[in-house]
């Protein structure tokens, strides 16, 4: 049998019985979730199924189904998640399907963010798949009578000596389900086969084809399509509202509670024709601009440094980052069904399991009434752990009684998405003369406290990170508030190694302890760019960083040009450096490290949320600025494989050396230190 997503169950945790039902007859393996994985979720309130940490068919056509609450935002996990069942089960690729991001079917997971999904989703699916193979290995021998270590799997086929029989044929008839240990026999690193190598993105014809079928091209009969009525500014409330001229439109429903107003047609086009019919008055009040943000947040409060030793030179610096927003290939977007008693939302998001009580809270019903489902998605960023569009998409469908499309626009996407916090970061430090660094206090504001430990081997280091309110709404972002802060350190870093006269290089190996993974990283970005064995021309600049986050170590060397007219920064060449462990796929890794660096030279060079009295001033393409292809010059990535060492996620941590290593580049050509983003003169 093919699996079908669209086979529901009553029962949200879902009972062996009902599940078994759902999959049909074969073998069922239910992993035990290792114990700090299982505590970390249950800090959050919920309860773990009682064993299950990832879920394993083999059915009776040989399928093989997996079952895993993360989702597919473009980082690949499916791929990685295929990859590991190929590689403990001894079968096809194409014989695993990967069922994700359904709560009606999966086990419970907090979401897909903080780079878990490699160091905790794929040992639970090589567990699983590792028990599924010894259990087929007991059932064929004990069929066919002959000793379990004469049994042979390979390419979905078991094997003894004259007997042969595909793995479906001996799971039929045998349902069952126990949990395992995670001690269970596991495929040594150097006799991997599908794992460790490259390997086609699962589903990429249907990507490059068009045939993926993303939220926005869901549709389903009787479908209405939806847009809401958006406050003129942050904080409005509505004053009056007047929807007749909407509603004299043939097919038109206005849906209306409190401050939400939305309108309903059978096309697109009609339903923005009578979203615009709609009059509406606002109570307003003022806020704050982008352009008086850092001293906001920075408020009035004296912070005392520590004295500088005797010697030691001294050097305070302030940093700042605006907010930035996430930018997805696919803004938000969902569909919505209400069957009177089950609401049923697909929606692009990294929380599926977050928004089932987002919808739940906003509908009044118990959490169990609620089924999402997210199909492979467009990107996230961080930027999609919320269910603003299905709650909308939710309201409007169990108000009217239909299906509802709600896909939400370049702006609103730019104005109603939360975004990346803005920061400001004050350094002070002391350094001595042979340039070991002997003060380090660092205070962040507003943008959090993620990658502000220092890895430098400084003596008693002073790090805060202080609440401010926020005028905007913000959120996770790729790698968190570490981006910016990284910025900060690895800025100052290059600071204080000019203030004592040494090489950028030479300064950071010296302040790094002897055991820091950084060190291995810079050296090899190091030699592959040819640090220190020429100057730059006039004009140009040489910079380099590192950073260190979620298990992954990055360093990134920049080698640009700087117009002496129009003070245009041009990038020519990008080498980096990263290490996360034990690599699963060495294509889709590199695929991630450069993404991220791409996606760091936005945030260094160009975006800026521009805003004033609760409005965004330039809420579309044509306004914020992104990296074009023209920005991107050839980069080049070393990966360090580290088969000692379990795997790490690299969906967020390669972001962030590019931005200091742009910075420290632009002072080498010019002399002058940038410590606000985005940089330019």
């Amino acid at each position: 049998m093919s699996f079908d997503p669209e086979l529901q169950t009553a029962d949200v945790e879902m009972s062996r019985r009902s599940l078994l039902k759902v999959l049909g007859g074969g073998i069922l393996v239910l992993a035990s979730v290792p114990d700090a994985f299982a505590w970390a979720m249950s800090q959050r309130g919920q309860t773990l199924p009682q064993k299950i940490g990832a879920w394993v068919h083999i059915g009776p056509d040989n399928k093989i189904t997996v079952l895993t609450g993360k989702v597919e935002v473009g980082q690949n996990a499916r791929t990685s998640v295929t990859q590991a069942v190929v590689e403990e089960l001894r079968a096809p690729l194409g014989s695993v399907e990967v069922v994700m991001g359904d709560t009606d079917l999966v086990p419970y997971d907090m979401g897909t963010f903080g780079s878990r999904t490699t160091p905790t989703m794929i040992p639970q699916i090589r567990r699983a798949a590792a028990a599924a193979r010894e259990k087929l290995t007991d059932l064929a021998a004990k069929k066919w009578g002959v000793d379990r270590t004469k049994i042979h799997l390979s390419a979905g086929k078991i094997t003894s000596g004259i007997h042969s029989a595909s793995y479906g044929e001996i799971a039929k008839g045998q349902p069952f389900d126990e949990p395992i240990s995670e001690h269970v026999p596991l495929t040594p690193n150097k006799d991997w086969t599908a794992l460790g190598h490259p390997t086609q993105k699962v589903g990429i014809r249907d990507f490059v084809t068009g045939k993926h079928e993303y939220t926005s091209d869901l549709k389903r009969p009787g479908m209405l399509y939806a847009k809401v009525l958006r406050a003129p500014s942050f904080g409005a409330t509505l004053k009056s509202l007047d929807t007749s001229q909407a509603e004299t439109l043939a097919g038109v429903r206005v849906v209306h509670d409190g401050d939400f107003v939305a309108v309903a047609a059978p096309t697109r086009r009609l339903a923005e024709k009578a979203l615009a019919a709609i009059k509406s008055q606002w109570n307003e009040k003022p806020g704050p601009s982008s352009k008086e943000i850092f001293k906001l947040l920075r408020g009035d409060d004296k912070i005392a440094s520590s004295k500088t030793p005797d010697g030691a030179k001294a050097l305070t610096a302030t940093y700042t980052a605006p907010y930035i927003a996430h930018v997805p290939l696919e803004p938000r977007a969902a569909l919505a069904e209400w069957d009177g008693v089950k609401m049923t939302v697909y929606t692009g998001t990294q929380r599926p399991f977050g928004v089932r009580p987002e919808v739940a809270t906003a509908l009044g019903i118990p959490e169990k009434q609620v089924r999402v489902l997210v199909p492979d998605t467009g990107s996230g960023y961080g930027g999609k752990h919320s269910g603003d569009a299905a709650v909308e998409a939710a309201k409007i469908a169990k108000a009217l009684g239909k299906p509802i499309k709600l896909v939400w626009t370049r702006v609103e996407e730019f104005t109603w998405a939360y975004f990346r916090p803005a920061g400001v970061d004050e350094i002070a430090s002391a350094v001595n003369p042979d340039g070991k660094v002997v003060v380090w206090e660092f205070d962040n504001y507003n943008s959090g406290s993620p990658g502000i430990e220092t890895p430098y081997a400084v003596p008693s280091p002073r790090t805060d990170a202080h609440r401010t309110e926020s005028p905007l709404r913000q959120g996770s972002y790729r790698c968190l508030g570490a981006t910016f802060n990284n910025f900060a350190r690895e800025s100052h870093m290059d600071e204080l190694a000019h203030e004592v006269g040494m090489d950028p290089l030479d300064f950071r190996m010296k302040n790094l302890p002897a055991d820091s993974h950084l060190r291995t990283v810079l050296q090899a970005a190091a030699d592959r760019f040819g640090w220190g064995k020429e100057k730059p021309a006039a004009g140009h600049g040489f910079g380099i960083a590192c950073g260190q986050e979620k298990g992954g170590s990055i360093a990134t060397v920049v080698e640009l040009s700087i117009d002496s007219q129009t003070k245009e920064i041009q990038l020519l060449r990008i080498v980096n450096a990263f290490e996360c462990g034990k690599i699963l796929n060495p294509d889709l890794l590199k695929n991630q490290v450069e993404g991220a660096v791409i996606m760091g030279i936005g945030g260094a060079l160009f975006e800026a949320i521009e805003f004033a009295n609760g409005q965004i001033l330039n809420p579309h393409l044509g306004r914020y600025r992104v990296p074009r292809y023209s920005d991107i010059p050839k980069i080049e990535t070393i990966l360090l494989d580290r088969p000692d060492l379990g795997s790490a996620g690299a969906g967020e941590s390669p972001i962030l050396a590019i931005a200091p290593a742009i910075g420290n580049a632009i002072f080498s050509a010019t002399g002058t230190r940038l410590r606000a983003l985005p940089m330019g003169f």
